[in-house]
């Protein structure tokens, strides 16, 4: 039996389904006790990932009638020996099962470590590793789509391509730091500076891809205006939903109001805000100064503006609106709305579809989503335009080992002593 203080040699469990009531709950174990309790259990282990049915007994006492799969390792999930116990899902059979499986030996299983164990055996890396994270929690269709995607390892071989390249990059530098004697290709140091650059390039390009990020959190829509202009009224017209309060006072709306809304499955976050205008009173000059930061920090800007208003922007690529359109229409050039007559909420909607579509339109490479990649990748551009002005042939090296270390801790891979068999393979060191 292995110790249960261990985390890498001790065997967890966890209820696999949610809480409730229902027709069937999962629990799952790993670790390298699984064979001998699947089998006191069961009795005998089952075929490799073929359910069997069985009676679940503990102590001469029969738990449930239960479909049982075992998983083998290092062919699971999580690379070791695990298994799965499709219960009941009476809570009474889950409680007596997780005792008995704690009376063997195992232990519950904390957030996420069995993730983790995949990781650390090698069946995922941490990019695909935080994608489940993403499946678990995906709202929309194309949250589901990204993190699909990112689970099968499409933004992991992008970087393990950058990976790589460096990993070229700074053998060829450290060949010419070690071996500066050798009869080594006059094209070497040329064909660095040029593969730094280019890969600069495309690092520089990913940075500024917003796609994944936008699809994750979602788009923040702030509505913005001065008082009594109808945010309020549109914040409810597009939601679908009686989010904000709306009255004929002004200065209604004191602290901002956001609501999810899904648009081709697209989650946007619209925020109503307090009317922008000049004020003694304390408590609205604060809801005023957040609607500041709201619309600093906001993705887009919906700027509405009264019948007769003189349109004056509040941040570059805000979408402006003529409100009220039932009582003065708007000008040729504007885009008109009325919540009263829902005139002009189509073509609004089609604006924002045709945003959505430029911040969204599929590129070849695929999207950054979290800002821990973004911390780690504008990292790595640092060191790598180090190692472009680098005086000193060390530095530069020094500079590229670092910005190879950056990368791999994004995906978990860092194998400093593979440069070796890369040097050695590249030039005819020691011939």
């Amino acid at each position: 039996m292995t110790s249960l203080n261990n985390p890498e040699t001790c065997t967890i469990f966890a209820l696999a389904t949610g809480l409730g009531r229902g027709a069937i709950a999962i629990i799952r174990a790993s670790g390298p006790d699984c064979a001998s309790i699947l089998t006191s259990l069961a009795g005998a282990l089952p075929s490799p990932r073929q359910a069997s049915l069985r009676f679940l007994r503990h102590k001469e006492d029969i738990l449930d009638h239960a479909l049982i799969l075992w998983f083998p390792g290092p062919h699971s999930y999580t690379g070791e020996d695990s298994f799965e116990l499709h219960l009941h899902a009476g809570a009474a059979v889950i409680e007596a099962v997780s005792d008995a499986l704690t009376d063997l030996g195992a232990r519950p299983a904390e957030a996420g470590e069995f993730t983790k164990k995949a990781v650390q055996k090698g069946r995922l890396d941490l990019l695909q590793a935080e994608a489940i994270a993403d499946l678990v929690e995906a709202e929309t269709q194309a949250q589901r789509q990204q993190a699909l995607r990112q689970a099968d390892g499409a933004l992991s071989r992008l970087y393990q391509n950058w990976a790589t390249r460096l990993k070229n990059l700074l053998a060829q530098q450290e060949a010419l730091i070690d071996f500066p004697d050798e009869d080594l290709p006059s094209e070497i140091e040329a064909g660095l500076t040029q593969e730094c650059a280019s890969l600069l390039s495309e690092i520089d390009e990913h940075l500024h891809d917003e796609r994944g990020e936008i699809t994750r959190k979602g788009l923040a829509i702030v509505i913005a205006g001065s008082p009594n202009v109808g945010k309020s009224s549109l914040l409810n017209a597009l939601s679908g939903e009686d989010a904000a309060i709306v009255t004929q006072q002004a200065g209604t709306t004191r602290d901002a109001i956001s609501v999810d809304w899904m648009l081709d499955g697209i989650k946007l976050r619209l925020i109503d805000t307090a009317g922008l205008r000049e004020t003694e009173d304390l408590i609205e000059a604060e809801g005023i100064r957040r609607t500041h930061q709201h619309i600093e920090k906001a993705d887009l800007v919906l700027h509405l503006l009264a019948p007769g208003e003189e349109a004056k922007n509040l941040v570059p690529g805000e979408i402006t609106l003529r409100t009220k359109t039932d009582l003065s229409p708007a000008l040729p050039h504007e885009l008109g709305i009325s919540t009263i007559t829902a005139d002009g909420l189509k073509p609004l909607e089609n604006r924002l579809r045709s945003h959505l579509s430029e911040l969204l339109a599929k590129r070849a490479t695929p999207p950054l989503t979290r800002a821990r990649h973004r911390a780690g990748l504008e990292e790595t551009r640092q060191h790598l335009l180090k190692a472009q002005t680098a005086l000193w042939p060390e530095l530069k090296g020094e500079e590229l080992r670092l910005a190879m270390l950056s990368l791999g801790r994004l995906t978990g891979h860092v194998d400093i002593e593979a440069l070796l068999d890369t040097i050695f393979s590249q030039f005819c060191i020691g011939k």
